[in-house]
């Protein structure tokens, strides 16, 4: 793989990329956010480590700006010492697929980075249910003509939903799709980013596919009948 790492403290990135490049990888470096946006957008990587706190352009901004480049998608991995929930989905909510916490073990790092990369190399790009589809390497998900306005976590989401069709999400899965290991403390969080995606997919149109199975989960498909 090549890896990027945006980090501002030199030791730490130091230290990653030591470890890293001793297990095969390569690695670029960057120590503020603007020279880690230009690094990222010339070039082609695998992944990016990507700290929250860096001068010049803050993590989540640095997120939000390469989720913007349509044409191009690269997995992100946020690393940082911000541990709040809030934190978490803040950071997911910008376009992160994974999220450690520091101090972090390195091979529990690579292991997640090598993850990361398996996903987004997949073969299958194209997913499709009825009139609904979802592109995964470009990241825009169409009802017929119409493009849907998404947040990442939506997109998560629906890509759970379209993968597992016409068969039932639980609430567990989807919650553990969304959070992993940190769930928030309440559903609350998880019946929001259904109502959102809800009226994106569902918005204006006579055929419903997103459908609560109350006490159960979530499925997507022409009709609720199962």
């Amino acid at each position: 793989m090549r890896i990027l790492i945006i980090e501002d403290n030199a030791d730490l990135a130091a230290n990653i990329g030591e470890f890293l490049e001793g297990r095969g990888e390569i690695v670029d470096y960057a120590g503020d956010g603007i020279s880690g946006l230009h690094l990222a957008v010339i070039n082609s990587y695998d992944a990016i480590v990507l700290d929250l706190s860096l001068p010049g352009l803050d993590g989540l901004e640095l997120c939000r700006r390469l989720r913007a480049e349509e044409s191009r998608y690269v997995p992100i991995l946020m690393l940082t010492s911000r541990d709040t929930e809030r934190d978490k989905l803040l950071g997911f909510d910008m376009g992160a697929d994974d999220y450690l916490t520091k101090p972090f073990s390195l091979p529990e790092l690579l292991a997640r980075l090598r993850a990361m990369a398996r996903r987004a190399h997949a073969p299958q790009s194209l997913l499709q249910v009825a009139d609904l589809e979802l592109n995964l390497r470009t990241l825009i998900a169409r009802r017929g003509e119409r493009r849907l306005e998404l947040s990442p976590i939506g997109r998560r989401m629906l890509e759970k939903l379209m993968r597992a069709s016409p068969a039932v999400v639980s609430r567990a899965d989807m919650v553990n799709a969304i959070w992993g290991d940190d769930p928030p403390d309440s559903d609350a969080a998880l019946r929001t980013h259904i109502h959102a995606l809800r009226a994106a997919v569902d918005q204006n149109n006579p055929v419903k596919l997103l459908h609560t199975m109350h006490g159960i989960g979530y499925r997507l498909a022409v009709d609720d009948a199962i």
